[in-house]
């Protein structure tokens, strides 16, 4: 545990990196308020930085501004779903993440099962790496995987159970990209360490950190926070809500 506070207290550092731009957008937006939504049993090595989740709930204008996150890309190679799926959860997430691992194997696949096959529901990954150097290249590895239509097993590959255990060192990453069946490897490792991924990853980072999301996994479901692997009714009642609001 004393490692992983370690490497998270490092990674609290990382906020203070965003352009004046970021911070700006900020303090435009205003801060969600993901503790209100948080279990009671968050591991706190999860968090980016102790304390530092802003307090009050978001206001009508805000909500707006967090469902307007929703890229709804068709092309989109990090994303489940119809592009015009009345629901869209975006999910901000760590590959060394002990409860993004919980969601991914116990709830997502239920979620993917009831609301994306009917098409009521849009999920969008987000990498937001906390957890220092082997998190980043994770994030990286994913995205490379993307590329060639590979995320979904990646992704489910690298949360199997036991699979962080190993670490995300490269040669365990290109282990785990031919156990997704990456078709090119060695446009894999050139994709993962380009431009491009470094690029797509700095997006991802600077939209979480823009909106105050201070701990992995977190979640907006139509605008709205769900912070931690909560139970499966939690997102099945926002899921419902939001399709709900979506017909009105």
């Amino acid at each position: 545990m004393s490692s992983s506070k370690t490497k998270a207290d490092t990674s609290a550092a990382k906020p203070l990196l965003i352009s004046a731009g970021v911070a700006l957008a900020a303090i435009t937006l205003g801060l969600v308020s993901w503790q209100a939504t948080a279990p009671a049993d968050r591991d706190p090595a999860d968090k980016v930085s102790a304390g530092s989740a802003p307090a009050a709930a978001p206001r009508n204008d805000t909500s707006a501004a967090l469902q307007a996150l929703a890229r709804r890309e068709a092309g989109d190679k990090l994303a489940v779903g119809r592009a015009d799926a009345p629901v869209v959860l975006i999910e901000y997430s760590d590959f060394k993440c002990g409860y993004c691992g919980k969601f991914a194997r116990d709830t997502e696949p239920e979620l993917v099962k009831k609301y994306v096959d009917n098409g009521t529901l849009r999920i969008e990954w987000r990498n937001f790496p906390i957890f220092g150097a082997e998190s980043e290249a994770a994030a990286k590895a994913a995205w490379a995987a993307g590329q060639q239509d590979r995320f979904a097993a990646f992704h489910a590959a690298a949360y199997a159970d036991g699979s962080k255990d190993k670490g995300f060192a490269e040669p365990r990453l290109v282990e785990l990209a031919r156990e997704a069946g990456v078709p090119d490897i060695e446009r894999f490792k050139a994709d993962m360490a380009g431009e491009q991924a470094a690029a797509a990853l700095k997006k991802d980072q600077e939209e979480g950190y823009r909106i105050g999301v201070t701990s992995t996994p977190s979640f907006l479901v139509n605008g709205k926070p769900i912070a931690g692997a909560q139970p499966l009714a939690a997102f099945t009642a926002a899921i419902a809500q939001a399709e709900a609001a979506a017909k009105q």
